[in-house]
């Protein structure tokens, strides 16, 4: 790994985070009736986005990841995120 050997996503307080392709993506945007720009987002600066990008490759903006909670009344549930930029300060 780039920076140190700590993968993020390993850590138990850390939710599984997934790049959906473009045809899930879709249906879901249709299924809950919604936009890309109504979802909350997620930098590309994240260091889940990062991660994601050494297995898929280059994540571009606008590109949908779903996000697995673990919850012990709801057993799991799913929220989505759409990648932006970073802002560079």
């Amino acid at each position: 790994m780039a920076e140190s050997d700590f993968n993020v996503l390993t850590h138990t307080l850390v939710p599984e985070h997934h790049l959906m392709s473009e045809e899930e993506a879709q249906q879901k945007l249709s299924e809950l009736k919604i936009t890309r720009d109504q979802l909350p987002k997620i930098r590309k600066g994240d260091a889940c986005i990062k991660l994601l990008e050494m297995v898929h490759g280059p994540i571009p903006e606008g590109r949908i990841i779903r996000i697995v909670r673990k919850s012990d009344t709801a057993e799991s549930f799913e929220v989505y995120r759409l990648v932006v930029k970073d802002v560079k300060g």
